[in-house]
């Protein structure tokens, strides 16, 4: 028997019924409650919980919300708790649930829009202001706009761009512990950004000026080291390592 067959026979291929719990609620709408609605959609051949929810609001729930906009896995606009976990909705296929039934609730730590539509944005741009998400230089002032870029070696230009592949979805701060005990706790996005600010040639800043945005409890010090952040990264980013670094960077200062 071939593997599609196969996977047709157990009842885990394009054709069954999917059964998808969603949390409805509009905070927004006088009198709403939070709410678990079923609805059932038949599976395709590659569908992922963002083609399935687009099915959903076009044929059944028109008022359903939830946010996309690249379907590439590189806005972060669709993150959503999925069976329990945090993750991007246009990244993640149906068939990946054998069970066929798939629970889908807002990101926690964020500002709820309406059902499955939460405000990361107002959140990135205080974590952005917070750490001063810009190239910090001595001659910043220096308008000549005939002045070439500093060079930059390629080998660390890697480095910065492996870290620069966030895409704030926020998967990383709904799976925080610490964040969700403390909400001044910069998170594991903020500490992204930090290294790779850190990791930066052009940016002048020491970390005696870092220590002043990170070296707390509300920063660095305040991170259990529970992994949630790396356990959930749709990117795979190496959390941990760079929260290390950067408190170990943090001590030699202190």
């Amino acid at each position: 028997m071939s593997d599609k067959i196969q996977i047709q026979a157990n009842g885990n291929g394009p054709g069954r019924k999917l059964k998808f719990n969603i949390l409805r609620y509009n905070p927004q709408l006088a009198g709403d409650k939070p709410r678990m609605v079923t609805y059932e959609v038949e599976e395709a051949a590659g569908m992922t919980i963002f083609i399935a929810l687009n099915e959903i609001r076009e044929k059944q729930e028109p008022s359903l919300q939830f946010d996309f906009v690249c379907r590439a896995g590189i806005c972060g606009s669709c993150g959503m708790v999925i069976n329990g976990r945090p993750d991007l909705a246009c990244r993640t296929l149906t068939a990946k649930f054998p069970s066929g039934e798939i629970t889908l609730l807002p990101l926690p730590a964020f500002e709820l829009i309406g059902d499955l539509s939460v405000n990361t944005g107002k959140f990135m741009r205080a974590m952005s202001e917070r750490i001063g998400s810009w190239i910090h230089s001595s001659d910043a002032d220096n308008r000549d706009l005939t002045i070439l870029e500093e060079r930059m070696d390629p080998d660390l230009a890697d480095e910065i761009y492996e870290l620069d592949r966030c895409v704030e979805c926020g998967c990383c701060i709904s799976a925080c512990g610490t964040k969700r005990m403390r909400d001044e706790f910069l998170g594991a996005v903020g500490f992204m950004h930090v290294a790779r600010f850190h990791m930066d040639s052009r940016d002048h800043r020491s970390d005696d000026d870092w220590y002043e945005v990170i070296g707390d409890d509300d920063g660095v010090f305040g991170c259990m080291t529970l992994l949630g952040c790396e356990d959930n990264c749709p990117k795979d980013l190496p959390h941990q390592t760079q929260i290390a670094f950067l408190r170990r960077s943090m001590v030699k200062v202190a």
